[in-house]
């Protein structure tokens, strides 16, 4: 078990930096907006898992071998930013599947599987995500302590901080939906979501 003070400074450490307005958190709001949260809980179901993918590979230090080869990255970074800015221009015109209508129960669902990749791709495929988990989980890790016990604590309350500012960013999403609804502004709310979702995907690619 981890000792109560390395707990004090965790829990608040990467509270703050899940909290801070980043590629994950912009595509949860995004996502929230244009489908609402209950189906953007699919996104967050992949970008979770490969949170936690990343987290565990910090630890054992496969990620530093991954960071000096950033070729590993490079079909992960371009396919997966050119398919988000892709539904980003399509939601930016009104017209793809994830554009917003009027009737927003009127909408084409986009499959689960598809949100749960666009998920974990971009958790898996962001270079300062590794560098970060890289540079502030190690510290917590006891070397004289059980491994597995500690690398299991840790990664259940990174998992559990990020679900809950997924969650957030996406309730923030969808309350800024209702809104834009009520003014009558939907093409307003699509052009904001698409331009959301191309920001994410040349952050992606390029970031």
């Amino acid at each position: 078990m981890l000792e109560i003070s390395i707990l004090a400074v965790f829990i608040p450490t990467f509270l703050f930096v899940s909290a801070t307005p980043g590629m994950c958190m912009t595509l949860s709001m995004t996502m929230g907006m244009t489908i609402g949260v209950r189906r953007t809980m699919w996104m967050m179901l992949g970008e979770l898992v490969g949170v936690g993918l990343v987290a565990t590979l910090a630890v054992i230090g496969a990620a530093a071998m991954m960071l000096n080869y950033p070729s590993v990255f490079t079909v992960f970074k371009y396919i997966g930013g050119a398919y988000l800015f892709y539904l980003g221009y399509q939601m930016w015109c009104s017209r793809g599947k994830m554009a917003i209508p009027s009737d927003i129960e009127s909408q084409p669902l986009v499959k689960r599987s598809a949100l749960v990749s666009q998920g974990f791709i971009t958790a898996i495929a962001n270079p300062k995500g590794w560098a970060f988990f890289i540079s502030l989980l190690p510290p917590f890790i006891n070397p004289d302590k059980e491994m597995p016990t500690q690398l299991l604590l840790l990664i259940s309350l990174i998992l559990l901080i990020e679900f809950f500012c997924l969650l957030g960013y996406a309730s923030g999403g969808q309350t800024l939906r209702r809104f834009l609804m009520k003014s009558g502004n939907v093409r307003l709310m699509n052009r904001i979501a698409g331009t959301l979702m191309m920001g994410v995907g040349i952050w992606l690619a390029f970031g």
